[in-house]
Protein backbone atom coordinates (compact mmCIF):
# COMPACT_ATOMS: atom_id res chain seq x y z
CA UNK A 1 0.00 0.00 0.00
CA UNK A 2 1.53 3.24 -0.74
CA UNK A 3 -0.89 6.68 0.61
CA UNK A 4 -0.27 9.91 -0.94
CA UNK A 5 -0.47 13.14 1.35
CA UNK A 6 -0.78 15.75 -1.18
CA UNK A 7 -0.91 18.70 1.08
CA UNK A 8 1.27 19.12 4.21
CA UNK A 9 3.12 21.57 6.06
CA UNK A 10 5.15 19.28 7.65
CA UNK A 11 8.65 21.33 7.37
CA UNK A 12 6.81 23.72 10.08
CA UNK A 13 8.42 21.78 12.61
CA UNK A 14 11.84 23.16 12.94
CA UNK A 15 12.84 20.52 15.41
CA UNK A 16 15.03 18.23 13.57
CA UNK A 17 14.43 15.18 15.87
CA UNK A 18 10.85 15.81 15.88
CA UNK A 19 11.03 16.31 11.95
CA UNK A 20 12.43 12.64 11.58
CA UNK A 21 9.70 10.93 13.55
CA UNK A 22 7.31 12.58 11.99
CA UNK A 23 8.18 11.19 8.84
CA UNK A 24 9.16 8.07 10.30
CA UNK A 25 5.72 7.66 11.27
CA UNK A 26 4.59 8.62 8.05
CA UNK A 27 7.36 5.62 6.22
CA UNK A 28 5.32 3.50 9.22
CA UNK A 29 1.56 3.70 8.19
CA UNK A 30 2.62 3.81 4.28
CA UNK A 31 2.99 7.46 3.64
CA UNK A 32 5.69 7.77 1.59
CA UNK A 33 4.86 10.74 -0.71
CA UNK A 34 4.09 14.63 0.62
CA UNK A 35 3.57 17.70 -1.49
CA UNK A 36 4.69 20.64 0.02
CA UNK A 37 3.21 24.14 -0.11
CA UNK A 38 4.88 26.88 -0.47
CA UNK A 39 2.96 29.93 1.51
CA UNK A 40 5.64 32.67 1.70
CA UNK A 41 9.00 33.71 0.90
CA UNK A 42 10.32 32.51 4.18
CA UNK A 43 9.27 28.81 3.73
CA UNK A 44 10.90 28.47 0.54
CA UNK A 45 14.01 27.19 2.54
CA UNK A 46 12.10 25.28 4.84
CA UNK A 47 10.88 23.42 2.16
CA UNK A 48 13.53 22.79 0.56
CA UNK A 49 15.52 21.71 3.65
CA UNK A 50 13.02 18.66 4.13
CA UNK A 51 13.02 17.73 0.44
CA UNK A 52 16.94 17.52 0.19
CA UNK A 53 16.59 15.44 3.60
CA UNK A 54 14.00 13.10 1.89
CA UNK A 55 14.19 13.16 -2.24
CA UNK A 56 12.47 10.30 -3.11
CA UNK A 57 9.32 11.51 0.01
CA UNK A 58 8.89 14.78 -0.81
CA UNK A 59 8.31 17.65 -3.46
CA UNK A 60 7.99 21.02 -3.65
CA UNK A 61 5.39 23.69 -4.55
CA UNK A 62 6.19 27.51 -5.27
CA UNK A 63 2.94 30.30 -4.73
CA UNK A 64 2.17 32.93 -2.38
CA UNK A 65 -0.97 32.05 -0.47
CA UNK A 66 -3.59 34.04 -0.20
CA UNK A 67 -3.59 35.36 3.77
CA UNK A 68 -0.22 36.68 3.22
CA UNK A 69 -0.98 38.69 -0.37
CA UNK A 70 -0.83 42.63 0.71
CA UNK A 71 0.26 45.68 -1.02
CA UNK A 72 3.72 44.40 -1.65
CA UNK A 73 2.41 41.36 -3.31
CA UNK A 74 4.31 42.04 -6.75
CA UNK A 75 7.37 42.05 -5.25
CA UNK A 76 6.92 38.76 -3.81
CA UNK A 77 5.25 37.06 -6.30
CA UNK A 78 8.80 38.21 -8.30
CA UNK A 79 11.04 37.03 -5.44
CA UNK A 80 9.44 33.88 -4.93
CA UNK A 81 9.01 33.30 -9.06
CA UNK A 82 13.01 34.32 -9.25
CA UNK A 83 13.39 31.35 -6.55
CA UNK A 84 11.99 28.82 -8.66
CA UNK A 85 15.19 28.67 -10.77
CA UNK A 86 17.22 25.52 -10.61
CA UNK A 87 14.43 24.01 -7.80
CA UNK A 88 12.25 20.94 -8.84
CA UNK A 89 8.99 22.24 -8.67
CA UNK A 90 5.91 20.04 -9.23
CA UNK A 91 3.14 22.42 -8.77
CA UNK A 92 1.84 26.41 -8.40
CA UNK A 93 0.36 26.53 -4.74
CA UNK A 94 -0.69 26.71 -2.52
CA UNK A 95 -2.93 30.38 -4.18
CA UNK A 96 -6.48 31.77 -4.27
CA UNK A 97 -8.74 33.19 -2.30
CA UNK A 98 -9.47 33.69 1.25
CA UNK A 99 -12.10 36.06 2.30
CA UNK A 100 -12.31 34.61 6.41
CA UNK A 101 -9.91 36.60 7.83
CA UNK A 102 -9.50 39.98 5.21
CA UNK A 103 -12.01 40.96 2.26
CA UNK A 104 -10.27 44.60 2.13
CA UNK A 105 -7.12 42.64 0.07
CA UNK A 106 -9.43 40.87 -2.82
CA UNK A 107 -8.14 42.82 -5.67
CA UNK A 108 -4.67 42.08 -4.51
CA UNK A 109 -6.05 38.10 -3.96
CA UNK A 110 -7.62 38.08 -7.72
CA UNK A 111 -4.40 39.46 -9.13
CA UNK A 112 -1.72 37.73 -7.60
CA UNK A 113 -4.29 34.33 -8.06
CA UNK A 114 -4.06 35.33 -11.54
CA UNK A 115 -0.40 35.96 -11.77
CA UNK A 116 0.02 32.72 -10.77
CA UNK A 117 -2.36 30.66 -13.15
CA UNK A 118 0.15 32.19 -15.36
CA UNK A 119 2.96 30.91 -13.91
CA UNK A 120 1.21 27.46 -14.23
CA UNK A 121 0.44 27.64 -17.19
CA UNK A 122 3.87 28.72 -18.64
CA UNK A 123 5.49 26.17 -17.23
CA UNK A 124 3.37 23.22 -17.76
CA UNK A 125 2.32 22.87 -14.32
CA UNK A 126 -0.52 22.11 -11.99
CA UNK A 127 -1.95 25.03 -9.38
CA UNK A 128 -3.05 23.64 -5.58
CA UNK A 129 -6.05 26.23 -4.82
CA UNK A 130 -6.68 27.34 -1.63
CA UNK A 131 -10.56 28.65 -1.12
CA UNK A 132 -11.76 30.58 2.20
CA UNK A 133 -15.39 31.65 1.74
CA UNK A 134 -14.59 32.44 -2.10
CA UNK A 135 -16.39 29.64 -3.93
CA UNK A 136 -17.63 32.36 -5.83
CA UNK A 137 -14.90 34.37 -6.76
CA UNK A 138 -12.20 31.26 -7.03
CA UNK A 139 -14.98 30.21 -10.00
CA UNK A 140 -15.05 33.20 -11.63
CA UNK A 141 -11.30 33.23 -12.54
CA UNK A 142 -11.05 29.62 -13.18
CA UNK A 143 -13.90 30.66 -15.82
CA UNK A 144 -11.65 32.73 -17.31
CA UNK A 145 -8.41 30.96 -16.98
CA UNK A 146 -10.01 27.70 -18.15
CA UNK A 147 -8.57 25.46 -20.87
CA UNK A 148 -6.38 22.03 -21.22
CA UNK A 149 -3.23 24.01 -19.89
CA UNK A 150 -5.51 24.76 -16.54
CA UNK A 151 -5.73 21.87 -13.98
CA UNK A 152 -4.71 21.03 -10.03
CA UNK A 153 -6.67 20.67 -7.17
CA UNK A 154 -9.45 22.16 -4.89
CA UNK A 155 -7.30 21.91 -1.47
CA UNK A 156 -9.67 21.00 1.68
CA UNK A 157 -12.51 20.90 -0.35
CA UNK A 158 -15.48 20.85 2.07
CA UNK A 159 -17.51 21.83 -0.31
CA UNK A 160 -21.46 21.15 -1.88
CA UNK A 161 -22.47 18.63 -4.43
CA UNK A 162 -22.46 21.34 -7.05
CA UNK A 163 -19.58 22.96 -5.92
CA UNK A 164 -17.33 19.64 -6.44
CA UNK A 165 -18.95 19.12 -9.54
CA UNK A 166 -18.15 22.60 -11.23
CA UNK A 167 -14.32 22.40 -9.67
CA UNK A 168 -14.34 18.65 -11.52
CA UNK A 169 -15.72 20.17 -14.57
CA UNK A 170 -13.11 23.15 -14.74
CA UNK A 171 -10.49 19.96 -14.89
CA UNK A 172 -9.81 19.79 -10.81
CA UNK A 173 -9.57 16.93 -8.35
CA UNK A 174 -11.17 17.34 -4.93
CA UNK A 175 -8.16 17.34 -1.68
CA UNK A 176 -10.02 15.83 1.20
CA UNK A 177 -8.71 15.48 4.61
CA UNK A 178 -9.55 15.44 8.44
CA UNK A 179 -12.55 17.44 7.92
CA UNK A 180 -14.63 14.66 6.62
CA UNK A 181 -13.83 12.64 9.39
CA UNK A 182 -15.75 15.06 11.34
CA UNK A 183 -19.80 14.79 12.61
CA UNK A 184 -21.63 17.03 10.91
CA UNK A 185 -19.49 18.72 8.24
CA UNK A 186 -21.95 16.61 5.68
CA UNK A 187 -18.61 15.97 3.91
CA UNK A 188 -19.46 12.36 3.43
CA UNK A 189 -23.12 12.58 1.96
CA UNK A 190 -21.57 15.14 -0.80
CA UNK A 191 -18.56 12.41 -1.77
CA UNK A 192 -21.61 9.55 -2.25
CA UNK A 193 -21.94 11.62 -4.94
CA UNK A 194 -18.48 11.78 -6.40
CA UNK A 195 -16.82 9.75 -7.87
CA UNK A 196 -13.59 8.85 -5.82
CA UNK A 197 -11.27 9.17 -8.99
CA UNK A 198 -11.66 12.72 -8.95
CA UNK A 199 -10.16 12.57 -5.21
CA UNK A 200 -6.96 13.09 -3.88
CA UNK A 201 -6.05 12.54 -0.26
CA UNK A 202 -4.09 15.23 2.49
CA UNK A 203 -3.96 16.36 5.62
CA UNK A 204 -3.13 20.43 6.06
CA UNK A 205 -1.08 19.65 8.68
CA UNK A 206 -0.53 20.92 11.03
CA UNK A 207 -4.29 22.00 10.87
CA UNK A 208 -7.25 19.88 10.81
CA UNK A 209 -6.77 16.59 12.45
CA UNK A 210 -8.51 14.13 12.15
CA UNK A 211 -10.73 12.45 14.08
CA UNK A 212 -9.93 10.81 16.80
CA UNK A 213 -7.04 13.39 17.06
CA UNK A 214 -9.59 16.37 16.23
CA UNK A 215 -8.57 19.64 18.17
CA UNK A 216 -4.99 18.49 18.23
CA UNK A 217 -1.96 19.23 16.01
CA UNK A 218 -2.37 17.41 12.57
CA UNK A 219 0.58 15.27 10.84
CA UNK A 220 1.03 13.44 7.71
CA UNK A 221 0.56 9.99 9.51
CA UNK A 222 -2.90 10.69 10.43
CA UNK A 223 -3.48 10.63 6.66
CA UNK A 224 -4.63 6.80 7.51
CA UNK A 225 -7.46 8.05 9.19
CA UNK A 226 -8.53 10.15 6.55
CA UNK A 227 -8.05 7.12 3.98
CA UNK A 228 -10.21 4.72 6.49
CA UNK A 229 -12.84 7.32 6.04
CA UNK A 230 -13.10 7.19 2.51
CA UNK A 231 -13.09 3.31 2.16
CA UNK A 232 -16.19 3.54 4.43
CA UNK A 233 -17.77 6.10 2.16
CA UNK A 234 -17.11 4.12 -1.12
CA UNK A 235 -17.04 0.57 0.70
CA UNK A 236 -14.04 -0.40 -0.33
CA UNK A 237 -10.66 -1.17 1.03
CA UNK A 238 -8.29 1.33 2.57
CA UNK A 239 -5.80 -0.65 -0.13
CA UNK A 240 -8.22 0.72 -2.78
CA UNK A 241 -8.61 4.23 -1.65
CA UNK A 242 -4.89 4.50 -1.26
CA UNK A 243 -4.12 2.88 -5.04
CA UNK A 244 -6.57 5.06 -6.89
CA UNK A 245 -5.83 8.31 -5.07
CA UNK A 246 -1.75 7.82 -5.11
CA UNK A 247 -2.47 7.09 -9.02
CA UNK A 248 -4.45 10.57 -9.06
CA UNK A 249 -1.71 12.08 -7.44
CA UNK A 250 0.77 10.85 -10.00
CA UNK A 251 -1.28 12.08 -12.40
CA UNK A 252 -1.70 15.47 -11.45
CA UNK A 253 2.12 16.26 -10.46
CA UNK A 254 3.46 13.80 -12.93
CA UNK A 255 5.72 11.83 -10.41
Amino acid sequence: MLLTDTHTHLYYETDEEKLDQLMQRCFDNQIERLFLPNVDVASIAKIDALVKKYPNNCFAMAGLHPCDVKENYEEVLDEICERMVDRDIYAIGEIGIDLHWDKSTLPFQQAAFREQIKWAKDMELPIVIHCREAFDEIFEILEEEKGKDLRGILHCFTGNLEQANKAIELGFYLGIGGVVTYKNSGLDEVLKQVPLAKLVLETDSPYLAPVPYRGKPNESSYLVHVAEKLAEIYETSVEEIAAVTTANSISIFKI
